[in-house]
């Protein structure tokens, strides 16, 4: 079933609508609580960690202290989240969240909307405010939105020898690819095992479930249909699937990639290893910095390529904070989450590369990038932004994680060979049957 909940949300933030002076003038109160220890369960790797250094900035205008009781991949905290619903053992306040998360965690979160002044909620660029929420509440405030596009080694797309073969074999310019099928033969191409992999991809979680979700939406197909019977098991499915297992049988990326989640995938771009890369707008301060990137000097964007519907699959969503219900001081926990996602916080999350969830940013990263001789995110943050358009969500469903969970394996399968595509899609479409059955959603 198509999701384009996000899809007006995201084109509301290209349009950076600028907020009242009335609004703008009105500050939030984070409030005082001397004493007190803030718990929280937060999303580390790369690309998230560099807003966390401003907690010590909220310690110190609170009073407050904050522990950070976990930080994982998001794929391993909602694991752990999901095993402290079940034995009732809810000792945190602020965890880290998602759009495609958020659903499958009921009463859990609390509604922001009743903590928060609209005035403050009005920063926020109303679309993503309004896919932040679940039945009705707000039980997220965004940090960051994300949509998958190009990022790839100009060096080797300017290489005359590469530029001349790449001509030689397939009678084209060698350029970013634009189709996935390009995508594909260039993958292969650039390939030079160990030294040099075309590409990687999450292989396993929900990005292994979602990066074969946007292939089958830019091929035509979806995931469900309107009565949300799974079709993703469909010719286009197939052909999405077999895109995958051809670039790992080519031994065009690297055999580990079928257990890769985002921040391996990051390292290996980094560290020069990979040709291409189809990733999310967090790395772009990463990739580009070169005191920790090899390809910093030579990092081009692209959008992503379309589909054989000649479509974008647009893969997105937004991650957030939320607090919960048990929290024992919820005022302090909803200044935290307020406070983390506040103009500064998006301003650092913009300079980062990330494409930020107050109206008002857009503009100040834009002309920060310029003043600042960051040219590569100056060029790179107009690319992501003219992707926005074709940006669609997962299923915002509770069951879309559980259905993820009985997808993602059996894709493995198929990619290693264990099984056909056609096998390991009906496989995945009759457990998905089964889990909307048990949940009341498909109905026969």
């Amino acid at each position: 079933m198509a999701t384009k909940f996000l899809a007006k949300a995201l084109l509301a933030s290209v349009a950076l609508a600028t907020l009242s002076g009335a609004v703008m003038a009105q500050e939030f109160d984070y409030g005082s609580f001397p004493g007190y220890t803030l718990k929280v369960k937060l999303i580390g790797g790369t690309q998230y960690e560099k807003l966390y250094t401003r907690i010590p900035e909220w310690e110190a205008l609170t009073g407050a202290k904050v522990e950070i009781v976990s930080s994982k991949n998001h794929f391993d905290l909602d694991r752990e989240i999901k095993q402290d619903i079940a034995s009732g053992q809810i000792t945190w306040c602020v965890g880290s969240n998602h759009t495609s998360f958020a659903p499958q965690y009921g009463d859990l979160y609390i509604d922001l909307a009743q903590s928060i002044p609209a005035s403050e909620l009005a920063k926020y660029v109303p679309g993503t405010l309004q896919a932040s929420m679940v039945d009705g509440r707000l039980v997220q405030l965004p940090r960051v939105t994300d949509v998958s596009n190009l990022y790839y080694r100009k060096d080797l797309y300017e290489d005359p020898a590469k530029m001349e073969a790449y001509k030689a074999k397939f009678g084209t310019d060698l350029a970013p690819p634009k189709t996935f099928d390009e995508f594909k033969q260039q993958i292969i191409f650039f390939a030079d095992a160990p030294n040099l992999y075309g590409t990687a991809f999450a292989g396993k979680d929900e990005g292994m479930s979602g990066r074969f979700m946007e292939i089958l939406r830019a091929n035509g197909g979806d995931l469900f249909d309107a009565n949300w019977k799974p079709t993703f098991n469909s010719p286009e499915g197939v052909a999405a699937l077999q895109w995958f297992k051809d670039i790992y049988d080519a031994g065009a990326v690297p055999a580990g990639t079928v257990n890769y989640t985002w921040d391996e995938i990051g390292q290996a771009m980094a560290a020069g290893q990979l040709a291409v890369d189809l990733d999310w707008p967090g790395f772009a301060g990463f990739y580009s910095d070169p005191t920790a990137s090899k390809i910093a000097d030579h990092l081009g964007f692209a959008v992503a390529p379309v589909g054989t519907s000649g479509k974008r699959g647009g893969w997105s969503g937004s991650h957030s904070f939320s607090v919960t219900e048990a929290c024992d001081n919820k005022p302090a926990a909803v200044s935290l989450a307020v406070f983390l996602t506040n103009d500064d916080s998006e301003l650092m999350e913009a300079e980062a590369g990330n494409l930020p969830t107050r109206s008002a940013t857009f503009d100040q990263a834009v002309k920060y990038f310029n003043e600042n001789g960051k040219t590569a995110l100056a060029e790179m943050f107009p690319i992501w932004q003219a992707s926005l358009a074709d940006a669609r969500t997962p299923p915002l469903i509770p069951q879309w994680i559980e259905v993820s969970n009985v997808l993602w394996p059996q894709l493995q399968a198929a990619i290693v060979g264990e099984k056909t595509p056609q096998e390991a899609l009906d496989q995945a479409a009759a457990d998905a049957t089964t889990i909307l059955e048990d949940a009341g959603i498909l109905k026969q």
